[in-house]
């Protein structure tokens, strides 16, 4: 991105008119300019008289989902709304017909929203394993080298919330389709910064919440599912938009939609759906590709800067297809260091003893020294 580029994204986020570094992405994103006039304006209509607008909803919604295919590279009938990453993946898991003796591949380093649907199933027989992580990270070579004759799914997230390393999921993919195997991806630490495209990486499933990367709400999430897996699982929660027809209120023909949509239940977070299609519109014109490329080339270059500093980093030696937008260091104070710095208006994480570090695309060079200066300080 061009200097000018960034200078018009940035005034997008009044924040930082008050010097705050926000380095928190991987947490909370803070919400655009685009976004609140967008949900200012909705809260107005809805005071002033404009109050049942399920049309203009409903236009957001089919745009929204135009702008997430495009970012997924993917058909918006692939998509459906949910309240959060967890329920995305419960619908998997309770969709499935799962027969006793079924394995399903995670890792130990997973967030627990990608974790514990899957473990709830252990009490249909289905058997976790467990892969171990090596120095932080799991790679796609240690998930394959843990697949059994019995396995039947592998979730995974994109990017590992704690170190940050990107997966390689083209490889695994590959394989787990060749072995019909599905993949699943917790997407929430990735889209956003990183694009996924679900044709080229053979991804059969994808659960993401919108409140981090995506620069969205709290409580609004989506899922992404092919037509050949849904065809395998069943709606375990239906409601009167899961069918066709739905309009024809008095008719009660239970005929599932053929779409993703059948997911959606009910009522939408309305809220949830003004921001995340006001936040995609905004990225739409930067342009997911740029967006991608200018967070990688924040890392690489934060990355750089903390090495040079000998900061014990996780991602030090990586390949550039391997990092994401997230730095993590491993330090014996890191929450001194987290306070220190928070007294600087430098708001990152402290996650199980990692100091953890996201900036976005609109975050500038500038900003990483300034943070790199405060770190060499303390």
């Amino acid at each position: 991105m061009n200097e000018n580029e960034i200078t018009k994204a940035r005034s997008y986020f009044p924040y930082l008119d008050k010097g705050i570094i926000y380095f928190n992405h991987a947490a909370t994103g803070p919400l655009s300019t685009k976004v609140k006039e967008d949900i200012d304006k909705l809260f107005l209509d809805k005071n002033e008289g404009k109050i049942d607008n399920y049309d203009e909803l409903v236009q957001k919604v089919s745009e929204s989902k135009q702008l997430l295919a495009k970012m997924l590279n993917t058909t918006s009938n692939r998509i459906a709304f949910t309240e959060n990453t967890s329920s995305g993946l419960n619908i998997l898991a309770q969709g499935m017909k799962w027969k006793e003796g079924d394995r399903i591949i995670l890792n130990d380093i997973e967030f627990p929203s990608n974790v514990y649907p899957f473990m709830n199933l252990q009490n249909k027989g289905v058997e976790i394993d467990f892969v171990k992580s090596e120095n932080g990270i799991v790679t796609a070579e240690n998930i394959i080298e843990a697949i059994k004759p019995e396995t039947k799914l592998i979730s995974v997230s994109y990017v590992q919330f704690l170190s940050g390393y990107r997966i390689d999921l083209e490889k695994l993919g590959t394989l787990s389709r060749e072995k019909d195997i599905i993949l699943a991806v917790d997407a929430i630490q990735g889209l956003g910064a990183i694009n996924i495209d679900v044709e080229k990486y053979k991804v059969d499933f994808i659960s993401c919440g919108t409140q981090k990367w995506l620069l969205g709400m709290q409580g609004m999430g989506f899922i992404f599912l092919t037509k050949e897996l849904q065809d395998k699982i069943d709606a375990s929660f239906v409601g009167w938009l899961s069918v066709e027809n739905a309009w024809d209120l008095l008719d009660f023909n239970y005929k599932l939609k053929r779409t993703a949509n059948r997911f959606q239940p009910g009522t939408l977070n309305i809220i949830g759906v003004y921001a995340l299609n006001a936040s995609l519109k905004m990225f739409d014109e930067f342009g997911f590709e740029t967006i991608e490329r200018q967070v990688l080339s924040n890392s690489k270059y934060f990355i750089d800067k903390l090495s040079d500093a000998e900061f014990n980093l996780i991602l030090k030696d990586y390949n550039k297809e391997n990092l994401s937008g997230i730095v993590s260091l491993k330090h014996d104070d890191a929450e001194d260091i987290f306070n220190y710095l928070s007294k600087m208006d430098i708001i990152c994480a402290v996650r199980e003893g990692y100091l953890r570090f996201a900036p976005h695309f609109y975050n500038t060079e500038k900003e990483i020294d300034k943070v790199v200066v405060e770190l060499k300080n303390y």
